[in-house]
């Protein structure tokens, strides 16, 4: 009896925070608001939980499921990310696929929510989505490549067209292989600022920027790339680097160039086939 008064004192709570525009809450704010203990709490949150009615994506911070999202387990993750990554404390951006989905790119459909951060998170399923996060030691660097936008909730952080090109070959796991990746330079290419991103490049190794000048000229635009390889020649020379360093692994089956760059020092084992 007491536990199922507790339940229902939750659930007038997740209908108040829903009519005011709210979809998330944590543990210790709902433990004040209802004046219950810890062990209340959590037990009604487990049967709201295992109705559909609430998501628990990370330890001590929940998500109300709203009614016309129950048949998905979840709102969309772009409604909480803010607020869960402050609740992390820690910085983030979208990015990645799900950034360029974000700037226009829509030849494939994005299978999970990408986010990068300072802190190693695992993946996060909640209903039918997932959020899967990727790592970056020091965030600062690519501040100046993120944007704001607006979400049915509030706001998120995604990064610009031009941090985005550079994060897809920073994290080919990410991008869906070369083939994928250069559909999206492809996209993506026309809303690139050849200002913003040669003065992004110093956030990234040498051989994701020379990967990243290449694939740009490789989709047709040479005419955004002319500050960043400017960029790269004011430093010492250009070391050879591999498009895909994957396939250069095994030397026993690694097949020979199809072309050698001069320009970016790309060695090309084989063309980037982007879908058209």
């Amino acid at each position: 009896m007491i536990i199922e008064q507790q339940k229902s004192r939750l659930t007038s709570h997740l209908d108040g925070l829903l009519s005011s525009g709210q979809i998330v809450f944590s543990r210790e704010d709902a433990m004040k608001k209802l004046n219950i203990p810890q062990g209340a709490l959590l037990d009604a949150a487990e049967r709201l939980q295992r109705h559909g009615r609430l998501i628990k994506p990370r330890h001590g911070f929940y998500v109300i499921v709203p009614p016309q999202y129950l048949s998905w387990g979840t709102p969309p993750p772009s409604w909480y990310i803010d607020d869960l990554m402050r609740h992390e404390k820690h910085p983030y951006y979208v990015g990645l696929l799900k950034a360029a989905e974000l700037h226009g790119a829509t030849h494939q459909a994005v299978m999970e929510f990408q986010v990068i951060t300072d802190k190693r998170i695992p993946r996060i399923v909640a209903g039918k989505s997932a959020i899967s996060f990727y790592y970056r030691k020091d965030m600062t660097e690519c501040a100046k490549g993120l944007e704001n936008r607006k979400t049915d909730t509030g706001n998120m952080k995604i990064s610009s067209a031009e941090l985005t090109v550079f994060d897809l070959l920073r994290y080919p796991q990410a991008a869906g292989g070369l083939d994928n990746t250069a559909t999206v330079f492809s996209d993506l290419g026309s809303k690139i600022d050849p200002e913003k991103l040669t003065s992004l490049a110093s956030a990234f190794e040498r051989p994701v920027v020379q990967r990243t000048g290449y694939l740009l000229d490789k989709s047709g635009y040479s005419d955004r790339t002319e500050k960043l390889y400017e960029y790269l020649r004011a430093s010492s020379p250009l070391p050879w680097t591999e498009l895909e360093p994957a396939s250069a692994g095994d030397p026993d089956f690694t097949p020979e160039p199809v072309e050698k760059n001069k320009r970016w020092h790309i060695i090309v084992r084989r063309w980037p086939e982007g879908d058209e």
